[in-house]
């Protein structure tokens, strides 16, 4: 399974997350599944990557040009794909992956859940898409889906999305995903 990680670029985060983010790429490398991610060898996307390739896992990253001279590619990658925008960037992840998990991040991953999670919800994919809740950092966010849900901004759609506070819990939800039936699920 090729699996798509949205995370954090930043060396900042508090230790917990770090964890989280080695958990997951021992798992990935474990399981025999490849690692798609934005390239860098920096903040949680770093850690991600280089515990999978400790574990002998593929790690394909994908990154803009306008990154490329930040060196913070991460030379381990078994391939490295340059995009010519962020936007291609996303496009490439996404047709690459077969699942989605997202941990925590700034408003980059941010816009890459949105982004996944709306195509979701219009069908044009029905990958599984998994946020890992370390240390409840999504519970404001899982809080505001609510909100759209309750004010009519969105129909209620949990469906689409899977909540899961352990590394666990994310490869069982994936090994067990099976998409739910096409409905309307827009505004």
């Amino acid at each position: 399974m090729n699996i798509c990680v949205y995370c954090s670029s930043s060396d900042a985060v508090a230790k917990v997350h770090f964890e989280a983010a080695r958990a997951l790429g021992q798992g990935i490398a474990a399981r025999r599944d490849a690692l798609i991610y934005g390239g860098a060898d920096v903040g949680l996307m770093g850690a991600l990557a280089r515990e999978v390739k400790a574990g002998k896992g593929i790690v394909v990253g994908v990154m803009p040009y306008l990154l490329q001279d930040k060196r913070i590619t991460f030379d381990g990658a078994d391939e490295l794909v340059y995009t010519r925008d962020m936007r291609a960037r996303k496009a490439i992840m996404e047709e690459r992956a077969d699942a989605f998990v997202i941990l925590p991040g700034g408003f980059g991953t941010l816009e890459e859940l949105a982004e996944i999670l709306t195509l979701r919800q219009l069908g044009v994919h029905t990958k599984p898409i998994v946020l890992l809740n370390t240390a409840s950092f999504y519970d404001p966010l899982i809080e505001l889906f609510e909100h759209f849900y309750r004010e009519k901004f969105a129909k209620p759609s949990r469906e689409l999305y899977h909540i899961a506070t352990a590394v666990e819990d994310v490869f069982g939800y994936l090994d067990h995903y099976e998409p739910a039936a096409p409905t309307d699920q827009c505004g």
